[in-house]
């Protein structure tokens, strides 16, 4: 069994299209445990790889365009 050199190298491709926890916290500007913590509470969606959360750049760029790394309560949007 040979293996196929022309098509590009999917564990390349997969991280490039994923950040780990560190990466994806500096993004965001917010400590790593933080982040941790939005992925356990489901608000980032992660997978876990070989004991460390792999984050898709294209969901935490979408998550960080609404994402106020601030703490306390957050004023509300009204439409008018």
């Amino acid at each position: 069994m040979t293996a196929s050199y022309d098509q590009p190298d999917t564990f390349e491709q997969f991280t490039q299209n994923h950040l780990d926890l560190v990466e994806a916290a500096q993004v965001l500007g917010i400590h790593p445990q933080s982040l941790r913590r939005l992925i356990k509470d489901g608000k980032i969606p992660a997978r876990k790889f070989a004991g460390k959360y792999l984050i898709e750049r294209d969901k935490l760029e979408m998550f960080k365009s609404n994402y106020d790394p601030r703490p306390g309560r957050k004023p509300i949007r009204r439409l008018l």
